[in-house]
């Protein structure tokens, strides 16, 4: 359980000020002047930040934690994507109300996940 709230005290914030950051509100042109390398170097990032959260948290179980594995899967795919097709993921995105959905998404996953992070601990000797 330590290992897990580690994690999502990290992986949490993270997705919320990167999803934040990339709204169209902030900059409505963003994914319009990418350029491939970038999107191959983003590819690599996420890709690495998605193995290392799989390798450490590989945890499949009908709990909270789970969503720590699966954002890490997510990151691994998304980064294969971006790495070996940086041309078509630039030119099949479009920054539409479907983005704007799946942002939303990323937003609330990070949100609980930031919760459960931070959040107190219960003790087992509290609860009896």
């Amino acid at each position: 359980m330590e290992k897990s709230k580690s994690i999502a005290a990290i992986v949490g914030p993270t997705i919320i000020v990167m999803v934040l950051s990339e709204l169209k509100f902030w900059d409505p042109t963003l994914y319009d002047t990418q350029i491939v390398p970038l999107v191959y170097l983003s590819g690599v990032l996420m890709f690495i930040a998605g193995l290392t959260i799989v390798h450490q948290h590989n945890l499949w179980v009908w709990a909270w934690q789970t969503t720590i594995t699966v954002v890490g899967w997510l990151s691994i795919s998304l980064g294969l994507l971006r790495m070996f097709f940086p041309q078509l993921y630039k030119s099949q995105f479009k920054n539409d109300i479907y983005i704007l959905i799946v942002e939303i998404s990323l937003i609330l996953i990070g949100m609980f996940l930031t919760f459960k992070a931070y959040s107190p601990m219960k003790r087992l000797d509290e609860e009896k």
